[in-house]
């Protein structure tokens, strides 16, 4: 499954996120899968687009952050499946 992570950085301090992020990496835990991610231009969000088949693999990952942004997780599919799923009823 896809999902689109929003991350509001507590503060709006980014460079205390990018610091913890070159010190330690993502730290995601086995089974979440980065794939590629969006600044906002004024470095107050960023957008995720990640993958895992258990939704329960946010859990830690989240709690390794959840001291310097809030997150919000989305499941989404891409575009191609939606109008293929909605074809059929249009």
């Amino acid at each position: 499954m896809l999902f689109m992570v929003i991350e509001r950085f507590k503060n709006r301090d980014a460079v205390a996120v990018y610091r913890r992020f070159q010190e330690h990496g993502r730290m995601m835990p086995d089974g979440l899968k980065y794939v590629d991610s969006w600044i906002e231009a004024n470095l107050d969000r960023c957008f995720q687009l990640m993958e895992c088949d258990d939704p329960r693999c946010f859990q830690p990952w989240v709690a390794r952050w959840h001291d310097l942004i809030d997150f919000e997780i989305i499941p989404v599919v891409p575009s191609q499946e939606a109008v293929a799923a909605l074809t059929p009823l249009v």
